[in-house]
């Protein structure tokens, strides 16, 4: 493993085509400030650029937090009021990231750090996280969970929201917000082994796959068939659609080329 800090709080580093963003701020638990937000941007910008990393995982230092949310000491001192659209990453809103990402969620999700775990593509969850949209409890806003009715049934949402209240890890996987629960000292593992065999696959696939689960929040179905023939077609015109076929014929591990 090859490891460089991207900001201070924020580090960054790639083992096996599984680039790891990890928020280290543990004695805050890693909770979002500028700093922080800055490191997570930035992060996300390199794994982008980044051609030996076709997966990223993100989590949090430590075992308790994932990440708190926002640095309410933060927000005090500067007398925040409506945060702008950029105030943190949003993937998919203010931030574009085609390949695919995990959220290994180590502990508290609250907040801004429900986003962070909402707004990835996977999400495996230690078997003592939790998770909550705590805004009603501090008189702050959450435009950002404009998706989760999409995520998860209206009614568990409207809970969520209306409450503030936790929810633990296996509550969340019951309701479709989490992938799966593994005991904390197995998170990482797991979380490896599962980038690890979605960048084993034929990247033009994995990247027009993660654009046509979203199509239907977005689109009327007949468009959003349309809208998948579109996404998929350049990817049947691809050498490694030829690749693929070939190496199960001559019985050999496949040579991805991604066009």
């Amino acid at each position: 493993m090859t490891a460089t800090t991207v900001t201070e709080p924020v580090t960054y580093s790639v083992t096996s085509g599984v680039a790891w963003l990890t928020i280290n701020r543990p004695e805050a638990h890693n909770a979002l400030n500028k700093a922080v937000r800055d490191g997570l941007f930035e992060g996300f910008r390199r794994f982008n650029a980044d051609d030996d990393a076709r997966v990223l995982v993100l989590t949090g230092a430590g075992e308790k937090a994932f990440c708190a949310g926002g640095d309410l000491k933060e927000m005090a001192d500067t007398s925040l009021r409506v945060p702008p659209p950029d105030f943190v990453p949003q993937l998919g809103r203010n931030i574009t990231v085609d390949k695919p990402t995990i959220a290994a969620v180590n502990g508290v999700a609250m907040a801004g750090g429900f986003l962070l775990a909402q707004t990835t593509d996977l999400c495996l969850a230690a078997d003592h996280a939790r998770f909550a949209i705590s805004e009603v409890k501090v008189g702050r806003g959450a435009p950002w969970a404009a998706p989760l009715p999409w995520m998860v049934p209206p009614r568990v949402a409207m809970q969520i929201l209306l409450t503030g209240d936790p929810i633990d890890a296996h509550r969340a996987h019951e309701v479709g917000l989490v992938n799966e629960v593994v005991p904390g000292d197995r998170l990482a593992e797991t979380a490896q082994r599962l980038g690890e065999r979605i960048a084993a696959n034929a990247p033009l696939s994995v990247r027009a796959a993660k654009r046509t689960v979203r199509l239907v929040a977005e689109l009327p179905l007949a468009e959003a068939y349309d809208e998948a023939e579109r996404i998929w077609e350049p990817v049947y015109l691809s050498e490694d659609a030829q690749e693929g076929p070939a190496s199960f014929r001559d019985k050999r591990p496949p040579r991805w080329k991604g066009r």
